[in-house]
């Protein structure tokens, strides 16, 4: 009777055509290993793929590793044991789940890149480390090929047999051991392929987002006092890496005073991503921020890149930051401190190296007194803040805003360009502007829409006090006038008046906006500026 092993061919066939369709490299090990396994006198068949070292401090062979940089990880075993109930082979802790480069018999192959085929291990004996096993389980032969693609060495293929190997079983283990590593290669080449794909359509996505913004400002526009100040903090800061905290009312540009900060940085070149952390739904913040891994929650269909990943060497902008749940602001307050953070489901801490420009348009005091902040997060954004006025405190710069919008405008939509007349801006000077420059924008777009004859006419709220113009017999009459203190003063008063009238409710039906005819915004905005508090 033959001691030889023997193969079954067709099931080989299946295995090589298995190997060609995998795309996921880390099923591949296990296919080859169970297959294999199948074998008729195959008892046990392992695979190991060189990986960064891990469990150094712990493993076995520490003593007799040259490097601790790389190492071979044992990655798929299987096999079968003589006894009915002994030991699970499949598996890939036990005393051989590391080879130091080098050492030992697997640990060689990889290094020489030389198979080593061992026909029959009864010759020499000294090719097995447990002789007791290989005793017990009838072990004749030891076979071991080097997993090499494009003259990089990827890992080991190992089987133990119960039978003496052939020419036949050893060529077949050669061409096996070849179709693995381009197999393993090339499923990691289509995961990596596929990896770049999902993050450049994410790229896609936040670059149509920021095309989007973009089109909201256009670009810095403005020589008034505050918005000189906003740029003299820009050129202080732009330059480091402090995390900068832009505070200012909806719709007065904080994200360009970001896009500027990122501009002027030694950071111009990498990507400025967004984040608007009003707009992600609380169950899904982990995920937009640090990414999920394939199956780590319902509706985790692949592998997603967080933001932070897709800003590293760049900048994050944290529109809105004042919004984000406080049971996650412990995570981002430690990847701001640490630089190091793990994808949802994946136990592999990554670091990254980001600046953080963040907004708000909240009272941070008030939240924080009420738990809604962490104080220390705070602390961390709010290193330099740059506070950006609203409209309605930078009069001087609503001609050039209104300017540069009816140009934008008529090129955008296609229309005649209108003149803008000094009158014009004197009527949008007088107004208030509670939507700030985005409102203003939006008042000329529809004013370039509807222009006739080359003249523009703004649909304004006539009821605003601030869109009252002051009577010109008026001006100059000694008995007609009031100090600015003065009307200050009878504003509030009036104001106050009204808010009592009214419960102190500010906007609903029966509310003080309400009954003064202007927009609840308005009057918020009047009653800040003026310090007016709610008694109690």
């Amino acid at each position: 009777m033959s001691t030889e092993c023997q193969s079954d061919v067709s099931g080989l066939k299946r295995l090589l055509l298995e190997l060609g369709e995998e795309r996921c490299s880390a099923r591949v090990p296990e296919l080859i290993v169970q297959r294999l396994s199948g074998q008729p006198d195959y008892a046990l068949v392992r695979i190991w793929l060189v990986q960064p070292g891990d469990v150094c401090d712990v493993c076995p062979m520490r003593e007799e590793c040259p490097d601790q940089t790389n190492c071979l990880h044992l990655v798929a075993s299987a096999g079968r044991s003589r006894e009915t109930d002994g030991p699970d082979w499949s598996s890939i802790d036990g005393r051989f789940r590391r080879f130091p480069l080098g050492v030992r018999k697997v640990g060689r192959i990889a290094a020489t890149r030389e198979a080593i085929e061992v026909p029959d291990v009864r010759a020499d004996p000294t090719w097995i480390a447990d002789r007791d096993w290989a005793e017990r389980e009838g072990i004749l032969a030891f076979g071991g090929q080097p997993l090499v693609f494009q003259g990089e060495v990827l890992g080991v293929l190992g089987i133990f047999t119960r039978a003496c190997l052939g020419e036949e079983a050893l060529s077949w283990l050669r061409m096996i051991a070849d179709h693995a590593a381009a197999a393993i290669a090339n499923a990691r080449a289509f995961e990596e392929i596929e990896r770049l794909r999902g993050q450049l359509e994410l790229e896609r996505d936040y670059l149509r987002e920021e095309v989007q913004q973009a089109r909201a400002f256009g670009e810095i526009i403005g020589r008034s006092a505050p918005m000189q100040k906003v740029a003299e903090q820009i050129d202080l800061v732009a330059p480091t890496d402090a995390s900068v905290l832009v505070v200012g009312e909806s719709g007065t540009g904080k994200e360009l005073v970001a896009r500027e900060i990122h501009r002027r940085s030694r950071r111009a070149e990498q990507a400025l991503v967004r984040v608007n952390c009003a707009a992600v739904p609380r169950e899904l913040y982990e995920s937009e921020f640090f990414g999920h891994v394939k199956g780590s929650f319902t509706g985790a269909v692949s592998d997603r890149v967080g933001r932070f990943e897709l800003a590293d060497g760049g900048t994050l902008f944290l529109d809105e930051v004042g919004e984000i749940p406080v049971e996650l602001q412990s995570k981002l307050l430690r990847v701001l401190q640490e630089g190091t953070y793990e994808r949802v489901g994946d136990p592999t801490t990554r670091t990254v190296d980001v600046r953080i420009v963040a907004a708000t348009n909240v009272d941070f005091e008030e939240r924080i007194a009420t738990g809604r902040f962490r104080s220390d997060l705070y602390y961390r954004l709010n290193v330099f803040p740059v506070t950006v006025a609203p409209l309605r405190e930078r009069q001087g710069d609503v001609g050039l805003l209104a300017e540069h919008f009816v140009e934008r405008a008529s090129r955008d939509l296609n229309r005649p360009a209108p003149r803008l007349t000094k009158r014009n801006v004197a009527e949008l000077e007088r107004y208030d502007w509670p939507g700030n420059v985005r409102e203003l924008q939006n008042v000329i777009e529809r004013a370039v829409i509807t222009a006739r004859n080359g003249r523009l006419q703004f649909d304004l709220p006539t009821s605003s006090a601030a869109a009252s113009p002051v009577p010109i017999g008026d001006v100059g009459s000694s008995e007609s006038f009031l100090t600015e203190s003065e009307f200050r003063r009878l504003e509030r008063d009036n104001l106050v008046s009204v808010l009592r009238s009214a419960a102190w409710k500010v906007s609903g039906s029966g509310g003080a906006a309400e009954l003064l005819g202007i927009k609840p915004t308005t009057l918020n905005s009047r009653m800040r500026k003026l310090e007016i508090r709610r008694p109690g």
